[in-house]
């Protein structure tokens, strides 16, 4: 079996490895190292979970080491786009783990919080800039941040980058990117718009594939329940207070269910937070730092978490509202059964969404086992699109999704937070009134961040 002091990592790297407890790489870093570290173009397909981030961020590093050079102001080395905060944060975290011997110049720019200490992370340059296409592309439109440096560019999930509209930013960034650079390319999936945007970006990738999307993880045991809509609160709070519920995950479709949810969770005696698209980044760090912590060991969360948000000890996730994106269902339960434990996946569903679940069903190519009240006989047709976006309001607005309403899958415009009732979407207007925390400009001022956020302070 391949160990990480085969792969040829400069010893500071296999030193912090050693520190983290990692010996033996995962399958894709197992593959997609060693050719990053010959200069290779990498396509990596893998779900979440499987390692992704050391297989882009180890050879990264073991490039800057090998080869240092200072950054001119508002330059960087190395690019790396994400489609979340949370993941940037996570990647951010990683790269700083792996290279603590290296101690890299870093930096992180993300919506959702006040600009100036980003810029002036970048103001004496870096190696290595994590970002999200809105922000970034906002202070390149400022002339705090310039491309023409980069060495290596990678896009991690690629996939949720399509679905969150940012697909036109992303082609902009590209053009301002020197021809000559190595490029790392790494989705869950590969639909059409991806292969195209990514054999225009990389002419001769190496093919990393591992763990289809379809595979669910071996180690957790799923379930559904079958249940009316508004039975759903009683099931729920039923779980939560199982013995052997550790951390929880529940997964809302809409940002104003999550709030609901945890609001009667409170109301049930039981100590929960949300993450969604609605709440400033330094409320998303606070209920995270509490379910990391299990002071709120019950995290209500948009599919802003099924992807980029990596926490040990999660027991259960339960799918309070089933997603309408088959895929989707699979990324949420990888939340659970990581690191070789084991864990629990309950969906509750309601009639309306037995097509979905039968949509999970045929991807999977696996009956999950059912209890509660099963239906019989034609399976209930999805809400139609109307339905899914509710009444219009006042003013002639784009109206939410309506409650308990699966919504439709949309593109939306690039560079914003999830839309009420559109989890693929970006910054279109939902029926809230408040600013999207992704879209270009609309930082919402949240004073918990400093200066280091940013910054890796060296």
């Amino acid at each position: 079996m391949t160990q990480f002091n085969e792969l040829g990592l400069a010893a500071p790297l296999l030193r912090a490895l050693e520190e983290e407890g990692y010996t033996t790489p995962t399958p894709i870093q197992a593959q997609a190292i060693p050719a990053a570290l010959s200069g290779r173009d990498v396509l990596g397909i893998a779900q979440t979970g499987t390692g992704k981030t050391a297989a882009f961020a180890l050879p990264i590093l073991n490039h800057i080491a090998n080869n240092p050079r200072r950054m001119p102001a508002g330059t960087c080395r190395v690019l790396i786009l994400s489609p979340t905060r949370e993941l940037a944060s996570q990647i951010h975290e990683s790269v700083r783990a792996y290279g603590r011997h290296i101690r890299p110049r870093t930096a992180i720019i993300f919506g959702g919080v006040p600009e100036n200490p980003q810029k002036r992370a970048m103001s004496t340059g870096v190696d290595i800039l994590i970002a999200t296409p809105g922000r970034l592309m906002d202070l390149i439109n400022q002339r705090a941040v310039r491309l023409d440096g980069i060495e290596v560019l990678v896009l991690d999930e690629a996939d949720q980058m399509l679905d969150r509209g940012f697909w036109p930013q992303i082609r902009k960034l590209a053009a301002m990117l020197p021809r000559q650079r190595h490029t790392m390319f790494f989705s869950a999936t590969m639909p059409d718009d991806i292969a195209k945007l990514a054999k225009e970006l990389m002419p001769d990738p190496v093919r990393v594939e591992v763990t289809p999307v379809a595979t669910t993880a071996e180690r957790v045991n799923q379930r559904v329940i079958h249940t009316r809509a508004d039975g759903k609160r009683a099931i729920l709070a039923d779980l939560l207070r199982g013995e052997t519920v550790g951390r929880a995950l529940v997964f809302s479709r809409t940002k104003h269910g999550a709030d609901r949810i945890v609001k009667q969770l409170e109301q049930d005696g039981l100590a929960a937070g949300a993450i969604h698209g609605n709440k400033s980044q330094g409320q998303r760090e606070r209920a995270l730092d509490a379910f990391k912590r299990g002071t709120a060991p019950i995290l209500v969360a948009t599919d802003i978490a099924a992807r980029g948000i990596d926490v040990d000890g999660v027991t259960h996730v339960i799918q309070y509202d089933l997603p309408e994106v088959p895929e989707t269902y699979v990324h949420r339960i990888g939340r659970t059964a990581r690191a070789g434990a084991s864990g629990e996946a309950v969906a509750l569903v309601a009639p309306d969404e037995v097509a979905y679940l039968r949509a999970v069903e045929k991807l999977t190519r696996q009956q999950v086992p059912a209890e509660g009240d099963i239906p019989t006989g034609p399976v209930p047709r999805p809400p139609s699109r109307q339905q899914q976006r509710g009444p219009r309001r006042d003013g002639g607005g784009f109206g939410g999704a309506g409650r308990g309403a699966p919504p439709r899958q949309g593109q939306g415009r690039p560079g914003g937070g999830q839309s009420q009732g559109r989890p693929g979407g970006q910054g279109r207007p939902g029926g809230t009134g408040q600013r999207r925390p992704e879209t270009v400009g609309g930082d919402r001022k949240d004073r918990s961040w400093r200066e280091s956020d940013f910054r890796d302070g060296r």
